[in-house]
């Protein structure tokens, strides 16, 4: 168990399954007292750490890709400009 805010922080079981739920991935575990309980799996180290998040050790929140994707979401946000009209003088002698 690796999220540090739960009461179960700490505990070490014995996965039993790993699935979908109503749409969320979560991992099913017999407890202590032998109850069968599940969590998110992302509460969990059942997956291998990120090597991203590992190597920025908190010093950056987004990968490249993750900027480039907001970039690309700011530019179709931005509104399209109206074309800037030229207004044509006539030389005077």
């Amino acid at each position: 168990m690796s999220h540090p805010f739960h009461p179960l922080a700490g505990w070490q079981f014995d996965l039993v399954v790993r699935k979908k739920n109503w749409a969320a991935d979560r991992v099913f575990f017999f407890d202590a007292d032998g109850q069968y309980r599940s969590l998110p799996a992302a509460w969990t180290d059942v997956d291998p750490d990120d090597p991203f998040v590992a190597i920025a050790a908190g010093r950056s929140a987004l990968r490249v890709e993750d900027l480039i994707a907001l970039a690309t979401l700011l530019e179709g946000l931005r509104p399209v400009k109206a074309a800037r009209r030229v207004k044509r003088t006539t030389p005077t002698a």
